[in-house]
């Protein structure tokens, strides 16, 4: 056979202009990325997109359709828009009140929200506020979709209980409702909990109602989708929502402001997204549709600055994480090996010993601090517990301290074979690559005892290029003598593109989107 196939390129998908590019046009604020500067904004880059769509067309071809299939056309519009139609012909002014809404407060804006996100500072825009009340007071319902997302409601207290009476009693679908800070605790009003016919709620910058003092048949029926984003909870406020929300699919929690102890328990759960937040532990306790669970940054939420205060909040620490009943689950990241701790209670004796497996994951994402030797110790016992992983992604974090030991080749050839890395790993994506000999060695490893593996992509720290051509070229030396066990395999080599080292590269928008197989590689998106 002939020696493996080495491709050398720029990795350029996750350069960080080309990712402000990608997110300005989809609407997102490129301000989210920078999370030490301005934490609440992250909540904004968390939000699904309006379901609206924006439509410009001068040319009257439709009147003469009936009114059900205008009713229809209109109620895919911005309500802007939608309104507006009234003044067309006689037959055109009822029309509006009956079609399903979809309001989405950015769209009122002069722009019609093209600046993006506000910022903290921004004032409140009291226009739009007023505007948002008329059109949720004159409409008939029901509301389709509501995104209110532009007003402090710190100083508008009684149009927001108004506003949550109004989409209770008219039966809102969607609802996006965000607090412009200041404050950012402002307590959510318990009116929410009676709105039975929401099938998707994110929540932004709330604390969540005392759910003790919350009717016992309060629930959501028909919840599917349940974001919440920088919120202050406590345990039992997050567990009543889990538990009021019997056919809940896709959960989101997005820069906690307190820290919660979360079980997941949902016979229809498939996909959960944890980031940025301070979560004491994750245990899945029987989620037996659950594909995908991701989580990045728990519990090592960056400082941030209060308003009018001196202090800082930051919360430390790694969360601890235990798996139960999950026999779906698929897609399994960003695991740290050497801070958290990895508890699985699905135990099959092998050679006489209990090992602690989960067989159905087939792709996994691991953050390893290579310069950290009892980090990289971890690293065979993790890889254990998933025998059956076809893909790996690991990240290498930026070095923030001395190296406190180095682990070679030989490590990892007299702990024994890992099942999973000879019998079924297939592509292996290292991002972030310093050539640290812990790195090379690891590498060589999966070369040297892969046999099945088709397809090795290694992404260059952008700094190992600060020395020139010759440095990179001295650190990627020792791959070259590798004596791959699959001499078929294809290796890729990239130059990252990565200004930012602020974490793994990872898309909230398209983790759950199940028509991506592996929503962590980001080269093929």
């Amino acid at each position: 056979m002939d020696d493996p196939q080495v491709l050398i390129g720029v990795y350029r998908s996750v350069s960080m202009s080309e990712m402000c590019d990608s997110m300005k046009h989809k609407g997102d604020d490129p301000e989210t990325l920078d999370l030490g500067t301005n934490m609440p904004l992250l909540v904004y880059g968390s939000l699904p997109l309006p379901a609206a769509v924006l439509v410009h067309d001068g040319v009257d071809r439709i009147s003469r359709l009936p009114d059900v299939v205008l009713v229809n056309i209109l109620s895919r519009l911005p309500a802007k828009d939608t309104a507006r139609t009234a003044a067309l012909a006689s037959r055109w002014r009822p029309l509006w009140r009956t079609a399903p809404l979809a309001l989405v407060d950015s769209h009122l804006l002069p722009d019609g929200g093209a600046s993006g996100p506000f910022t903290i500072r921004d004032p409140s825009p009291r226009a739009v506020t007023a505007a948002v009340s008329h059109i949720l007071a004159a409409h008939l319902g029901p509301f389709r979709c509501v995104h209110l997302t532009r007003t402090i409601m710190q100083e508008h207290r009684a149009e927001m209980a108004r506003w949550l009476d109004i989409l209770v009693a008219k039966g809102v679908q969607e609802l996006v409702f965000v607090n412009r800070p200041w404050p950012i605790d402002l307590r959510l009003p318990a009116t929410l909990f009676g709105c039975a016919s929401l099938t998707r709620l994110y929540l932004g910058l709330w604390r969540l109602p005392d759910t003790a003092a919350v009717p016992r048949g309060a629930r959501f029926p028909n919840l599917r989708e349940l974001g919440l984003c920088m919120t202050v909870m406590e345990d039992r406020d997050l567990a009543f929502m889990l538990e009021r929300s019997p056919v809940l699919e896709f959960l989101v929690l997005m820069g906690s402001q307190t820290g919660v102890r979360l079980r997941l328990v949902g016979q229809r759960l498939r996909c959960v997204q944890l980031g940025h937040a301070l979560l004491e532990y994750i245990d899945v306790v029987d989620a037996p549709s659950l594909e995908r669970l991701f989580f990045w940054e728990i519990g090592k939420l960056k400082s941030f600055r209060k308003r009018n205060d001196d202090n800082h909040s930051t919360m430390n620490g790694s969360s601890g994480i235990k798996i139960g009943r999950a026999p779906n689950l698929r897609v399994l990241g960003y695991l740290q090996p050497g801070e958290q701790e990895l508890g699985i209670s699905n135990t099959i004796v092998v050679a006489g010993s209990k090992e602690n497996i989960l067989p159905s994951v087939q792709i996994l994402s691991m953050e390893v601090q290579f310069g950290v030797r009892n980090a990289v110790k971890k690293v065979p016992g993790f890889l254990r517990c998933f025998p059956n992983l076809e893909m790996l992604h690991v990240y290498s974090p930026p070095i923030s301290e001395e190296s406190t030991g180095k682990v070679n080749l030989k490590f990892w050839q007299e702990g024994g074979p890992i099942k999973c890395i000879v019998q079924s790993m297939k592509k292996v994506f290292f991002y972030e690559f310093h050539g640290l000999r812990s790195e090379l060695a690891f590498l060589k490893f999966i070369a040297e005892t892969g046999r099945v593996l088709e397809h090795m992509v290694v992404l260059v720290a952008k700094e190992c290029f600060s020395s020139g051509d010759d440095n990179v070229r001295a650190k990627l030396k020792p791959l070259a003598s590798v004596k791959w066990n699959n001499k078929a395999c294809q290796v890729q080599l990239f130059k990252s593109g990565r200004t930012n080292p602020g974490g793994p590269v990872y898309s909230n928008k398209i983790a759950p989107d199940f028509g991506f197989a592996d929503p962590f590689d980001l080269l093929g998106h």
